[in-house]
């Protein structure tokens, strides 16, 4: 990654045009092509940028823009699109090349993946005397998250979401569709699981059978103490 701060102006042509005035501002040039223009406030975001594939060139300020003070321009121009992003720089104050190496990409904590985990070690969390049949049943178009059984000795399907939403619910619709034509776990009932679950998504579960349950993940992983609590 190459950071240059520098005094510039910036020029953007393409859908839209947008100018940026002259101000110093930090230039980042990464490795895989995109080139990103920030300023110090205003925003978390960069003012301006091009997105990859991109190209960037050098071009010769003219004399105009000498005259006005510019010392060097880039051309960066988008090669499937041909928007242009033209940098005038007007003085450069720092600049610096770091190879930062590939990144692991984020981490979520509470991921789906999680949280099957967890409730399938916690499988009472739906149920007293619930017991875990196997994760990720397989079915004709993909595996439901949980088999399991509950105090009757019925098959039960689990869904598990962090954010619950109504395509959540229609997945595990055609789930049981399917599981309840199988006379080796028929019949079979549904619970929806999940983290959040949106007032639509739970009207949809509600009129259909299935049963909504809200997991609290900070107290699966036996992070949430009841006695530090105020209320």
């Amino acid at each position: 990654m190459r950071l240059v701060i520098a005094r510039c102006s910036v020029d953007y042509a393409g859908r839209l045009s947008a100018h940026l005035p002259l101000a110093t501002r930090l230039l980042l040039l990464k490795a895989d092509g995109s080139v990103l223009v920030h300023s110090d406030s205003l925003s978390y975001k960069p003012l301006n940028w091009m997105s990859p594939p991109c190209i960037l060139s050098t071009i010769e300020p003219d004399d105009a823009q000498r005259d006005a003070g510019v010392i060097d321009a880039w051309k960066v121009t988008q090669a499937k699109t041909a928007d242009l992003l033209v940098i005038s720089i007007h003085e450069i104050l720092h600049d610096s090349t770091h190879e930062l190496g590939i990144d692991p990409g984020l981490q979520k904590d509470g991921v789906e993946a999680d949280l099957q985990r967890l409730l399938a070690e916690q499988i009472t969390l739906l149920g007293e005397n619930y017991r875990l049949v196997r994760r990720e049943y397989m079915t004709a178009i993909g595996p439901v998250d949980i088999l399991a059984m509950d105090a009757a000795g019925s098959s039960v399907a689990v869904e598990i979401k962090r954010r619950g939403d109504i395509d959540g619910v229609e997945q595990l619709t055609r789930y049981l569709e399917l599981m309840n034509r199988d006379p080796r776990i028929a019949p079979v009932s549904g619970v929806f699981a999940a983290q959040e679950i949106k007032p639509q998504a739970r009207t949809l579960a509600q009129d259909r059978g299935i049963r909504c349950v809200t997991l609290d993940y900070d107290a699966m992983r036996g992070m949430d103490d009841s006695h530090l609590r105020l209320f």
